[in-house]
Formats: C-alpha cells, sequence, structure tokens
C-alpha cells in the first residue's frame, strides 16, 4: 500500500507554465496582503518523505492479453477467389468466426463483399500482395486451371496454402501439383452440401478433406487445423480420405444425384394439392439440384472418371425396368387371349439386379434362357 501521509508532492519546475507562475506569484503576493491584519501561523517543520512500498494493479490484465494475442494468432487471412454464389456462401462463415476476407472474381462484386465485411479486389495482383495465408478456389471446375494460371504467384508467401472446395477432387489435386511450386501446402476439401442445403446450419453435414502436401513446420500445421476448424466450429461431420476415394463414392451418390434431378427437372414437376411425402423429396431434390449450374453438373461428369460408368449402370438400370413392366403387360395380355390354357407355361420375366461397379452385366442362367425360348 501507498502511505499518502508521507508524500509530499513537489511539481518539477518544468511542468510550470508562464502562465501558472503569474497566479502563483499573484497568489502569493494576495497572502502576503492578508498576513498584515493577522499574525502569521507558527512555522511547522518541513519533512522530506519518500514512498514506502507500492502495491497497486497492473495498468493490464496479462491473461487477458495473452488471451488475445492467442486468438488474433488462430485467425486467418483467406482470398476467396471465384466469389460467387457458393464463395459468399462460405465467405459469411469465415467472417463470422473472425477471419479476414479478400475477395476476387471476373464479375465485379465489391458492393457484395463490402455488405459482407470483405474487402474485393478486382487484379488478382493486387490480392495476392496482400499476402493472404489461404488462397481458397471456388471456381467452377472447367475454369480451375485457367483461374490458378491467372494468378501472380511470385507475389504470394512462399509457404502459402492452397484448398479447393470442388465438387471433384483428383482433378484439382493433380493441377495443383502440376503448376503449384513444391514450396506451397495443398489442401483439397468439399463441403458436401451448399447453399440450399446448408442455409439453416451446416450440423453434422460432410466435409471432405485430404492433406495432399502440408510443410512439416508447426505454423503450417496449425494453419490447416485452424481452417478445418472453421468446419468443425460450424458443427461438420469431418471425414479425412484420399481424393481418389471421394471421386468414387461420390460418382455414387453426388453425380446420380444430381443426374435424377435434372431428370425430374426437365419434366416439369409441379406441387398439387395431393403431395406425397416422396413427392415432396423429389420436388426437393429438383430445388436443390436446378439451382446449381449446369458447368458443376458437367464437372461432375468430365472431370470424375468414375461418372461416366455410373451413367452407363442408369441407362441399363433404366431399361432393364421397361423390360419387367413390358413383360408383365405382355403376360396380362396372354392370359386375356388364351386364357388358363397356358397357366404355369409362361414365367414373366424379372429385373435382373446389376452388377457392382467394373464387372459384366448379370446374365439370365441357362435353364432360364431356354425355358425362355420355349415359351
Amino acid at each position: 500500500m501507498v502511505s499518502f501521509s508521507s508524500i509530499q508532492f513537489q511539481p518539477p519546475a518544468a511542468a510550470i507554465s508562464p502562465r501558472t507562475s503569474i497566479l502563483l506569484s499573484h497568489h502569493h503576493h494576495h497572502s502576503d496582503q492578508l498576513s498584515l491584519s493577522s499574525s502569521p501561523p507558527p512555522p511547522q517543520p518541513r519533512r522530506l518523505h519518500c514512498i514506502r512500498a507500492i502495491d497497486a494493479a497492473q495498468p493490464y490484465d496479462y491473461e487477458a492479453y495473452l488471451f488475445n494475442r492467442f486468438s488474433q494468432s488462430s485467425k486467418l487471412k483467406i482470398a476467396v477467389v471465384g466469389f460467387g454464389n457458393f464463395g459468399q456462401f462460405l465467405a459469411k462463415a469465415f467472417i463470422r468466426q473472425g477471419h479476414t476476407v479478400f475477395a476476387h472474381s471476373r464479375s465485379n462484386y465489391h458492393a457484395v463483399a463490402q455488405s459482407l465485411g470483405a474487402a474485393f479486389f478486382p487484379d488478382p495482383h493486387d490480392l495476392c500482395e496482400q499476402h493472404p495465408d489461404v488462397i481458397l478456389l471456388c471456381t467452377s471446375v472447367i475454369s480451375t486451371e485457367s483461374v490458378l494460371r491467372s494468378l501472380p504467384l511470385q507475389r504470394l508467401r512462399r509457404n502459402t496454402l492452397f484448398v479447393d472446395v470442388l465438387s471433384v477432387k483428383e482433378f484439382p489435386k493433380n493441377i495443383f501439383l502440376q503448376i503449384l511450386p513444391h514450396h506451397f501446402d495443398i489442401l483439397c476439401t468439399h463441403p458436401m452440401f451448399g447453399p440450399e442445403s446448408g442455409k439453416l446450419t451446416w450440423q453434422n453435414l460432410p466435409f471432405v478433406f485430404d492433406k495432399v502436401r502440408i510443410g512439416n513446420e508447426d505454423s503450417r500445421i496449425n494453419r490447416v487445423e485452424a481452417f478445418l476448424d472453421i468446419f468443425k466450429k460450424e458443427g461438420c461431420a469431418m471425414v479425412e480420405m484420399s481424393c481418389a476415394e471421394h471421386d468414387k463414392y461420390a460418382a455414387g451418390s453426388q453425380f446420380i444425384t444430381h443426374t435424377m434431378g435434372r431428370i425430374l427437372e426437365k419434366l416439369q414437376l409441379e406441387s398439387t394439392p395431393i403431395n406425397t411425402k416422396g413427392y415432396e423429396t423429389l420436388l426437393n431434390l429438383v430445388e436443390n439440384t436446378a439451382s446449381d449450374s449446369f458447368d458443376l453438373y458437367y464437372g461432375l461428369f468430365m472431370y470424375n472418371k468414375n461418372a461416366m460408368e455410373q451413367l452407363e449402370r442408369l441407362d441399363l438400370a433404366f431399361e432393364a425396368l421397361k423390360k419387367e413392366l413390358f413383360g408383365h403387360l405382355h403376360e396380362v395380355l396372354r392370359k386375356q387371349l388364351f386364357g388358363k390354357s397356358e397357366e404355369g407355361g409362361h414365367r414373366r420375366p424379372m429385373l435382373a439386379k446389376l452388377p457392382k461397379h467394373g464387372t459384366p452385366p448379370l446374365l439370365p442362367s441357362q435353364s432360364e434362357a431356354v425355358a425362355n425360348n420355349n415359351n
């Protein structure tokens, strides 16, 4: 504690301004006039005093200082290249979590970026001179290579992290490895949702990632984890798998989903007063897939080597289903024409299950083929 009874304050001479000295002089002169009419007070002995102890609080909270410093160190400067619908969708989450977002696109999204709290750079040179921690490619699949080649890589820091969010993974991985110098880090990701399916929440929605090439330094490892933490904090189900595994699974799920949605869109389905739950599901499927650009769907087909096989299997399945329908109709007509005379002698063709990936179509057994020929 500070003992104030033992302190005598003496202002330094340099702290007294000329105006202050005049006022003090006037004050002393006035005191001398008053002393003529009254006896002067007895002189008091002067003592020199000093501060005995200091036990005061520090001028700042050191724990809060460390916390704020750590919090700022975990924040990223993310450059979103391709600031369209999906890029803006992701940028909102980045900004909401306190990260700095730079935006770049061929179209002028300056007003949109400003409304979200991001900075828009129409020139990629200006963007790269900001030295972002992460370059996030949100372009279409078919324009990925041209956009990546247009970036002035020499203006970036040598260990910049490159990330993509494309719906195919082997293609951007190979492009990154071909174009980017070895000192750049590479993270391939795919949020398995979009502005429609993730407009309310990202909770439990899959987020696939593959750490293709990450440096050994702690700072680079921590940077990748900080980026992945964005999606963890939003509640995503984090799935780490290779790019090849992703494309194999995506062809059997995402590509088929988008194909069925676009087929149904061409049927121009409309809501009715007697919608069933299943029909509502089909309408939602059309809404979720048709809102995406055709470039996205084309990219799913063109840049995933597994997509063609799925398209052929879909075609075989549809043909087999039609044969089963027409075969059943043929059986009904024969019964109407010939009555019970052929009862038990004709076997209705059944829909054969399609084979798994990479195996030839299932064929009926030889006995079944002979029986069918006899009929």
